[in-house]
């Protein structure tokens, strides 16, 4: 899963794995009780996170990272350098669900994604577009291409 190491500083990776974890304590999770936290680096430098917030209707629950891409798109970030996602343990990967790596391939196919590991360094980087082959994109809508 991991893509080139060197597609991140590994101090930016273990700060927004930091930020990842703090936010995951705020997560709204009592139904699964599996709380993640995400942090999103703007190619501007701001950091915005989210944590999954549950709901009593389990569709319309909210991802930790889709929340922190709608905090930053709120906020008129457009671009973005990375994203980290922690899940409840901090050393066990949580790759995002299909739904966010839909989200996050619309705004950053080849965004790196930081994720916590057992291994020496404490975390492994892949890409959105490592985790979503033949990902649906605005290159798809070419004119007329998608209506039926």
């Amino acid at each position: 899963m991991s893509a080139s190491p060197s597609s991140i500083d590994p101090a930016v990776a273990r700060d927004l794995l930091a930020r990842a974890r703090e936010v995951r304590a705020n997560a709204y999770a009592p139904y699964s009780r599996f709380q993640v936290g995400a942090a999103l680096l703007a190619a501007d430098g701001r950091v915005f996170t989210g944590c999954n917030v549950e709901n009593a209707s389990y569709g319309l629950a909210n991802c930790a990272e889709r929340v922190a891409i709608g905090k930053a798109v709120s906020e008129g970030a457009r671009e973005f350098a990375a994203i980290a996602v922690t899940g409840p343990r901090d050393a066990v990967p949580t790759a995002p669900c299909g739904a966010c790596r839909q989200v996050l391939y619309e705004f950053g196919p080849d965004m790196p994604l930081v994720i916590p590991s057992d291994n020496a360094d404490g975390y492994e980087v892949t890409s959105v577009a490592a985790l979503l082959p033949g990902a649906f994109g605005p290159a798809a809508l070419v004119a007329g291409q998608g209506v039926r």
